[in-house]
């Protein structure tokens, strides 16, 4: 069977579009890694990549992304909606054919160490392949964001990184880990008061007693308010279930939904979870979608 990894790495520079290709170039200079989708998006300052291959060749690419990035983007002058703590701000390995979550974990480890030797960026590891329990979650190992890990980095203990050195430069800090497939979604209200997206985050978030697998923030964003949202566990708390607690809140402020969006990938059957429950289509099997007979 064929290996096949994902990686998803994000880079904080959603706005210059020639170091965006720049850092792209990275990833379509290794034999073997697979550009599958890019989303870039100016207000939160923040590019989405989603590549495949197999295990030696999505690491290269991942850390020849990387790499370029470090030269590009200065973390000093680098300002969005979206917290970020690097350059290159968070680098996930995600398996999807004949590999495991162990494997990617190493990846991880592998990234990590090399990131922090080579480029002199401090790592730290975060999801399956953290180090310590506190970091499991990626907004733990963000908080403070740039400026707050600059600042602690060296005196306090607990902003020790896994690999690299006890400082940061320009490029900032980067998180590498292991996680299952995440689906990135943004919901927008017809309103530009951001305060109201930030109410609906908090409620819908699971670290402040909301869903589990949720993890969601509030922006403004061409402005319109935004509740950002990553689904960590889509087959345990599923799209629709987000969409409705949304939808709900957002009526008890007098606004409405007015669209979503994805950033990235999403796997087919979050969209037939959803599909399944808005249409009330009891006893539905996958095998009733045309192109999965065809398939088969």
């Amino acid at each position: 069977m064929q290996q096949i990894v994902e990686c998803v790495p994000n880079f904080s520079e959603g706005r210059r579009q020639e170091v965006i290709d720049e850092i792209l170039a990275g990833v379509t200079s290794v034999p073997g890694a697979h550009l599958l989708d890019v989303q870039s998006d100016g207000d939160h300052n923040r590019t989405v990549v989603t590549f495949v291959g197999g295990p030696e060749a999505v690491l290269e690419a991942a850390f020849q992304s990387a790499r370029i990035a470090a030269g590009l983007i200065d973390m000093n002058q680098q300002r969005g909606e979206h917290p970020r703590m690097g350059a290159t701000d968070v680098i996930p390995f995600i398996p999807v054919r004949g590999v495991s979550m162990d494997d990617c974990a190493q990846l991880a480890r592998r990234l990590g160490q090399r990131l922090g030797q080579e480029l002199d960026i401090p790592v730290y590891l975060y999801g399956q392949a953290a180090s310590r329990p506190e970091r499991v979650n990626l907004p733990d190992v963000r908080r403070g964001e740039y400026e707050g890990i600059r600042d602690s980095i060296g005196s306090d203990p607990a902003r020790d990184p896994d690999f690299g050195p006890l400082r940061l430069g320009s490029a900032g800090a980067t998180a590498v880990g292991a996680r299952a497939f995440l689906i990135a979604f943004n919901i927008y209200l017809n309103s530009d008061t951001v305060e109201i997206a930030k109410k609906i985050a908090k409620t819908v978030r699971h670290s402040s007693g909301g869903l589990r697998f949720v993890q969601a923030m509030g922006v403004l964003v061409d402005g319109q308010a935004q509740v950002s949202m990553n689904l960590t566990d889509f087959s345990r708390t599923p799209l629709h279930v987000v969409v409705e607690l949304v939808r709900r809140e957002a009526a008890r402020y007098g606004v409405l939904i007015s669209h979503s969006e994805l950033v990235g990938l999403i796997p087919q059957q979050a969209l037939l979870d959803a599909a399944t429950w808005y249409l009330q289509l009891d006893g539905f099997k996958p095998d009733q979608v045309l192109e999965n007979r065809l398939g088969e």
